[in-house]
């Protein structure tokens, strides 16, 4: 006995963004910086395909959303070598500079996250300072 059940149909691709909702997602790609890389990735994949403004954008997030992530984890290990380094030899007083490094490190994200969000509501477009492009 064979199964007759029809087919499923397929995915139909989803609706574009009006030029209102291409302006929030872009922003709110930036904005997620925030949470780190997980908001600016979701925004890519979902949206990309949906609005240029949010495409543009929201890879100009992700990407320095991996750009900061390469920082904090090559500081988070140069950070425990020297907190190692202070420990062994005694220095306790300066114990607090690795971890002042690596707050400095994540407020320059969320300082800039908030800068292109800002940019992004305003009409504009922004560009990190220091961005490397991962994603083409």
């Amino acid at each position: 006995m064979t199964d007759q059940t029809p087919p499923a149909a397929a995915p139909q691709p989803a609706a574009p963004l009006t030029a209102a909702e291409d302006k929030q997602w872009a922003m709110w790609a930036h904005f997620g910086g925030i949470l780190w890389i997980l908001p600016s990735l979701i925004i890519f994949l979902v949206f990309k395909d949906r609005g240029t403004l949010t495409k543009q954008e929201s890879k100009e997030a992700l990407n320095w959303q991996i750009t900061f992530l390469i920082f904090y984890i090559a500081w988070a290990i140069i950070g425990a070598i020297l907190t190692t380094v202070l420990i062994a030899s005694g220095a306790w007083g300066i114990l607090w500079i690795p971890s002042l490094v690596g707050w400095l490190i994540y407020l320059a994200n969320v300082l800039f996250s908030v800068m292109g969000g800002v940019k992004v509501n305003g009409g504009g477009s922004y560009r990190y300072p220091v961005n490397f492009r991962f994603i083409k």
